[in-house]
């Protein structure tokens, strides 16, 4: 599933990020930025002990931010370390750190002049956040990036499973 923005494209597919070979995968990081398991453990182990080494050179990366490092053995240039909140009811300022996450992941793009990044559902495994209400806030996020003037020109979003690509799609048909 595709949707066109101000010449630019925004995809929806389901698979596996570390396969991707855009310019940058994103990657559903832990604050501390030591790898661990979904997303976040299958980049580093596709990537090779590259990405940890230089994670670790970080220091750690707030929730609501992101950093960059090289991606390794992945077929993408770089690994975006975006850092999305654990779903704590809602009420914990979580939406707008986790548009605060795209945001950053964006913005690093942008700086490093990308042309092309694949995000996962950030948020959405080990941190619970809802499904649904994590991808409208995701696609509003990209949708508003791609609206305005970036060197990015596709934008796609990997979705685990069955479950993830439907609540995509349903953000991006809204």
């Amino acid at each position: 599933m595709q949707l066109k923005i101000n010449g630019k494209t925004l995809e929806l597919t389901q698979g596996d990020i570390t396969s991707q070979e855009t310019d940058a995968i994103v990657n559903a990081a832990n604050s501390g930025l030591r790898g661990g398991a979904g997303v976040d453990g299958a980049i580093h182990r596709a990537g090779g002990p590259e990405i940890m080494k230089e994670s670790r050179l970080l220091g750690g990366c707030s929730t609501g931010s992101a950093c960059i490092t090289t991606a390794g053995k992945l077929k993408a240039k770089y690994v975006i370390h975006a850092v999305g909140p654990v779903w704590r009811g809602g009420e914990s300022g979580e939406p707008q750190l986790l548009a605060s996450a795209y945001r950053k992941s964006l913005e690093i793009a942008l700086e490093k002049g990308l042309g092309s990044i694949s995000f996962p559902s950030i948020s959405t495994g080990a941190y619970r956040y809802p499904l649904d209400d994590a991808a409208a806030i995701a696609i509003a996020t990209v949708k508003k990036h791609l609206a305005g003037e970036t060197p990015l020109k596709n934008v796609v979003f990997v979705l685990f499973n069955e479950a993830a690509f439907k609540a995509y799609q349903r953000a991006l048909s809204s």
